[in-house]
């Protein structure tokens, strides 16, 4: 095995993967350093088998709106050990793909740990490999608070172990993570209680985004428990029980839940062997074009703790290998007009500034254009589940800066309005733009 190289990239997750390969295919001499499977936290334990897990729920709702639509449906249960065992082998194929991707563009797999010994220098489990460039893109973990008996409670790493549906479920946090756990659960049948620190779930969206999740949680039954801070979890023979600071327990559930954010990952890597700064919560800061306080070593990804997406962990890997070692010398990503999706029961996606943000930047310069309506989808039923749109515009010419979907759909029809979004669509566009019909993404187009 080489032990020197153009570019090592620690970190074989979604960002490392594409860096080093976007590096290759430009002639650069890689190597990736990772030590458990490839793919890191959105292919072994994030999007790829949350996904298939949200699939699952949803297909738990056609079920149920199947006898709207003439079919006589009997169910007789959901085999959660069967479908772990199929989504544990899909990642496990995946493992195998992005081993052989490597293999293909001749980029070096170094399996272990590593650390800095210098800003060149790097030791894996005892071996030393040199660089004229090393790239960080460690990612992150979930945090489990520090709180008496914390350590009964299961982080999303240890919801895709579970080998059985738990039956009563707690999940403690309000942000997208816990949202789209408590709702998988639910709907595929866990009575589920969810714990928040403030007024509702999904503080940082916009507010009828948030409003409009919050009631499809309430309509399927999960209980949001607000102004809760947790104080310690028990084991009794009734069950888990959560205490709170303000002395309210709630006990007999049979798994809980932490959903409190995300470290990053950098216990270990000993940056500041390299002269690189992190910052109080153990993140590493960048600038704009990934570069750390060292200016050939860079960091991307969650480890940054800037947008924590795979997308965007991806997108500022593959512009910094265009930039090294492709010669677009001012190449980078612009972290604006971010999509992002949050896998709800409807779905919910987001991209541009939220109506609030906008009127702090813009004041009296935005508009906003708003549709609620119940799609199609629903026309044969006797529940109804609304879909919300919203275009946030700003100035005279009505410039869209915010788009936001709740509804059947949002997850897949958002990419295409952020291309329009991102390349500076005005409301005028949208309006001349002739609707498909009967859709539900016809609505952004002919809102008034």
């Amino acid at each position: 095995m080489a032990h020197d190289f153009d570019l090592i990239a620690i970190g074989g997750g979604s960002g490392g993967l594409a860096h080093a390969q976007r590096a290759a295919e430009y002639g650069a001499r890689a190597a990736v350093v990772e030590s458990g499977p490839l793919g890191g936290t959105c292919v072994n334990v994030g999007c790829v088998p949350k996904k298939v897990m949200w699939y699952a729920s949803a297909m738990a709702h056609h079920v149920e709106q199947a006898k709207d639509y003439g079919f006589d449906v009997v169910v007789n249960g959901h085999d959660w050990p069967g479908l772990k065992a199929a989504r544990d082998a899909y990642v496990a194929r995946l493992n195998k793909i992005y081993a052989g991707n490597l293999d293909k563009r001749h980029v070096t797999h170094i399996a272990g740990r590593a650390k800095f010994v210098d800003e060149h220098t790097i030791e894996v489990d005892g071996e030393r490999f040199t660089a004229d460039h090393i790239t960080i893109a460690t990612g992150g973990y979930p945090i489990v608070p520090d709180l008496p008996g914390a350590e009964l409670g299961i982080t999303s790493d240890g919801f895709f172990e579970l080998e059985e549906k738990p039956e009563r479920v707690a999940v403690v946090g309000s942000g997208y993570i816990g949202v789209e756990l408590a709702g998988m659960l639910n709907s595929l049948g866990a009575d589920v209680t969810q714990f928040v620190r403030y007024d509702g779930v999904l503080r940082s969206f916009d507010e009828m985004l948030r409003s409009e999740v919050m009631q499809a949680m309430d309509d399927d039954g999960i209980i949001i428990e607000r102004h809760f801070i947790p104080k310690g979890l028990e084991q009794t023979d009734n069950g888990l029980c959560l205490l709170s600071e303000d002395g309210r327990h709630f006990d007999g559930y049979d798994c809980l839940i932490w959903a409190v954010g995300r470290a990053p990952a950098t216990d270990g890597l000993e940056p500041s062997a390299a002269g690189v700064e992190t910052d109080g919560r153990g993140f590493i800061p960048v600038d704009e074009y990934q570069v750390t306080s060292v200016p050939h070593v860079y960091a991307i990804g969650d480890v940054t703790g800037a947008a924590a997406l795979t997308p965007v962990a991806i997108a500022a890997g593959r512009r910094l290998a265009d930039r090294v070692f492709g010669g677009m010398t001012d190449r980078h990503l612009d972290y604006s007009n971010l999509p992002t999706v949050v896998f709800s029961h409807p779905p919910m996606g987001t991209v541009g500034l939220t109506e609030h943000e906008a009127l702090e930047r813009y004041g009296e310069e935005v508009g906003c254009f708003t549709s609620r309506f119940n799609p199609m989808l629903y026309a044969l039923s006797e529940f109804k589940r609304p879909s919300s749109m919203k275009l946030v515009t700003v100035g005279d010419d009505e410039r869209i800066v915010g788009c936001h979907i709740f509804g059947d759909g949002a997850d897949e029809m958002l990419q295409g309005f952020a291309v329009a979004i991102r390349m500076g669509a005005k409301k005028k566009d949208f309006d001349d733009t002739v609707a498909i019909h009967p859709t539900s993404a016809e609505e952004l187009v002919t809102m008034r």
